[in-house]
């Protein structure tokens, strides 16, 4: 095991707070507003896209500077919030639950073209939840 790099899980966090205070901007106003406003929808996916990637960059950062010789590679983006679970950084339910947003992730990366808005409209609030308890976790566990 090597040691986390402190410095690069804070200043994705940093990125991941602004980002999250961005979004919140964005929270109050309907599916509609979003969907019928380029500039709001265009801000939604991209705040939400860089908000869940730079969480599995973290995620993978510190699975990677934890592994031992037995520890094989998370499978997929979605298992990297699960593994976590196993470095004892949060409850598995909390893991669970976040690493749905990976799903919302994918749709934006690679569905573009026929995206559900009802689902990414959802997304926004569970964000601002799920990502500030993370960004707790995460903190707690560099500390």
């Amino acid at each position: 095991m090597t040691p986390i790099r402190k410095d690069l899980v804070e200043r994705k966090i940093s990125l991941i707070q602004d980002d999250l205070e961005k979004l919140s901007r964005l929270k109050d106003f309907s599916l509609n507003e979003i969907v019928s406003d380029f500039m709001k929808q265009a801000t939604v996916e991209r705040l939400l896209e860089r908000i869940i990637s730079r969480a599995i960059d973290i995620n993978e950062h510190i699975i990677a500077e934890q592994a031992t010789a037995e520890t094989s590679p998370p499978k997929n983006y979605r298992e990297t919030f699960l593994r976590l679970v196993e470095l004892k950084i949060y409850p598995i339910d909390f893991a669970e639950n976040i690493a749905k947003s990976v799903g919302t992730r994918n749709l934006l990366v690679h569905e573009y073209n026929k995206i559900d808005y009802e689902r990414v409209y959802s997304s926004i609030k569970d964000c601002l939840k799920d990502y500030h308890i993370y960004i707790n976790y995460i903190l707690k566990y560099i500390d």
